[in-house]
Order: structure tokens, then sequence, then C-alpha cells
């Protein structure tokens, strides 16, 4: 097997913490990871709670690495880091997340949000235990998107946020908490610490998949939420039209980036045509036809869906009831459809590093 970050870090889910019983990755633990040569090095971030059996932890390591990668070296390059004090008793609302999804676009106006939460209701309509998280901090959607403009979440005995939900999601936006009115002039470092807080602090249960609604572009927002959250793979968005393709590339590349290392899993095509409501049939690719799917053949990713363009679509969103809710509509149908192959791809990329990665650790 190929010697890389990513790989390196999905053997890494597979350890558990002896005491904690969760994993070293989702636990936040690992931290600096450098591969030089055949070299792997990496830190342990220790705080009271994980500070027991460090030894048998780090040799479950070498001996998990070892045995997947062969000749290389490992031991005596996994060193210890004390906890800061501020991080020492952060909140971690996550922990019960099966799968983390981020869904990005390399620009604005290709339909990211209405992407996020159609897919996010029609994973709910499956059966599935869903949340969304609107981290587009300047430009907030959700809380028009799903009629809860004037939602106020509270906070639990633990001092946790309660998200709130509407048609099977739980949501969260920092929508929620500033007027609708007032622009939010923040610079990077006071954006991406109330995104952490509202993400981390929220106490969202139980959840088959929570989606990120990122912001447009690849800024510090995204570093934040790469750096803070065990993704499991990101979704990019771009419409057929050559200028929006430019920028979904970037977005991939910053995704496949060594020190990012997130999989994709795959490109959707947004306003792929335009089709009046009173002719279903009809397609009118008004901005270029098929761009995503040439796309996706040539980054190597899957296209996951091709959503049309209908006027219906603006006119849910305004109203605040989402087209996926009708999944016999024109639009309702496709985003089914694009449930239906993200959860295949959620799937495959978790059996395919579980096949590919899967270890014996000693205990």
């Amino acid at each position: 097997m190929e010697l890389s970050a990513s790989a390196v870090f999905a053997v890494l889910r597979t350890i558990q913490h002896p005491e904690l019983k969760k994993d070293i990755i989702s636990l936040g633990m690992v931290r600096n990871l450098e591969i030089e040569g055949n070299k792997i090095s990496f830190a342990l971030l220790v705080g009271k709670k994980e500070s027991t059996n460090l030894a048998l932890l780090k040799q479950n390591c070498v001996n998990a690495l070892e045995q997947t990668f062969g000749d290389i070296d490992i031991r005596g390059n996994i060193s210890i880091q004390a906890k800061p004090e501020t991080e020492e008793d952060e909140p971690n609302g996550t922990h019960n997340v099966r799968n983390i999804i981020a869904v990005a676009s390399g620009k604005g106006g290709v339909g990211k949000s209405t992407v996020a939460a159609n897919l996010a209701v029609s994973l709910a309509l499956k059966g599935a235990r869903v949340g969304l998280v609107d981290a587009d901090i300047y430009g907030p959607s959700v809380p028009i998107m799903f009629d809860i403009a004037n939602a106020r979440p509270i906070m639990d005995d633990e001092q946790m946020i309660i998200p709130v939900e509407q048609y099977g999601v739980k949501l969260q936006s920092i929508g929620f908490f500033v007027n609708s009115n007032d622009a939010l002039v923040w610079r990077g470092p006071m954006a991406t610490s109330a995104l952490k807080q509202m993400i981390m602090q929220s106490a969202w249960g139980e959840l088959d998949y929570l989606l990120i609604d990122m912001p447009p572009g690849t800024g510090d927002i995204h570093l934040a939420i790469i750096q803070m959250l065990a993704l499991t793979g990101a979704i990019v968005v771009s419409t057929p039209q050559q200028v929006a393709l430019a920028d979904a590339v970037k977005a991939i590349s910053m995704f496949k980036n060594d020190k990012v290392n997130v999989p994709i899993l795959g490109l959707v095509e947004n306003m792929a045509w335009f089709t009046p409501a009173e002719l279903p049939d009809n397609k009118y690719f008004i901005f270029g036809k098929e761009g995503c799917k040439r796309q996706a053949e040539a980054e190597g990713v899957k296209l996951l869906g091709q959503i049309p363009l209908v006027q219906s679509v603006c006119e849910s969103g305004d109203r605040g009831t989402p087209a996926a809710l009708d999944s016999s509509g024109i639009v309702g149908s496709y985003f089914h459809v694009l449930a239906d192959n993200v959860i295949s791809a959620v799937e495959y990329r978790n059996e395919h590093f579980a096949a590919t990665q899967k270890v014996e650790v000693k205990k």
C-alpha cells in the first residue's frame, strides 16, 4: 500500500484509546503528522483523560503502521504532547456522528446551500439521522431555507446547544444567533472561533450524517473545519459553466492537498439544464452541457448527480420548504437520486478503507 498521509490517518483511525474506547483520530489526539520517505512521525496530544496507558497506545500505533506499510521508520518517532489547558475540557458534540461530510464549492452562486439543504432532507426522508451545519458565517441561508428564521437554540443542562430541528434534520447556523439584517464584520479568527463553538458545543446526539455547508472558496474557515473535524469526505458543487468548473477544480485540489487529504466523494452538477414547469421533458442547457461530467472524469471522481434548474427550486427555498420534501416533483426526484448516490459513495469509502487498511492490534 502506498504510504501517504490519508492512508496513515486511516490506519490510526482503527486505534482505540484503551480507556476511552474511542479512536485516536476522533479524539483529536494525532497532531503534526510528517512523512519523509519511509519515515513517519507524529505527536499524540494528551490531556488528563487520555493520560493513561500511553505506552500501550504508542505500541499499538507502531504495530498497526508496521503491519500495514511494512518496512517503515516509525519506532521512536511518536512523541507525547501535553494538551493546552484551553483545550482540556472543551466539549465535543460530534463523538456520536458516524459520517461528517463537507459540501463545498469553488465559487458562490452555484447553489451549494440549496444542494446541501435538499440533500439533508432527502437523507432524512430515507430514514437516516441527519444534521446540517450552516458554516457560511457571512451569508447564512439555513434559517430561511428551512422556515426557521426566528428560531433561537437553547442550552441543555450540560451547557450544550440543542440544534433546531425541522423536516427531520437537526440544524445549526450562525443566523440563529444574530439579527438577520446585521452584517457580520468579523476577522478570520473570530469567525472560526464562533464556528468551532457552534459545531463542537452542539448536542448532535447520534447521527448517521452531519453535513457541513461550507462557505464558497478556499480560505481560513475551510482549513479550520478540516483541522477541527475528522471528515469522511467532501462533495463539490458546481454548475456546468467553465468559469464555475475552474473554481471547483481549486476546491478539489484543496481537499486533495497532501496536508489536507480529505477524500472527494464526488461532484454535483447543479443547474445542469433548465426545464420549464409546463414542459417537464424539455431540457435547455443554458450553462453548457455535462461540464461536471467531463470534469469528474478528468479528476477521477464520481459524478453524484445532476440537478436541473427549475423555478420551483428557488420558490421552495424562499418559502422554507425544500424541494426534496416532494420526492415525486420534478426536482425532488433528482435530489433523492443524489442522496442514494451519496449513501453509496460513503459506504464504498468506509468499506474500502476497512478492507484495505484493516489491521490486527495487539492488546
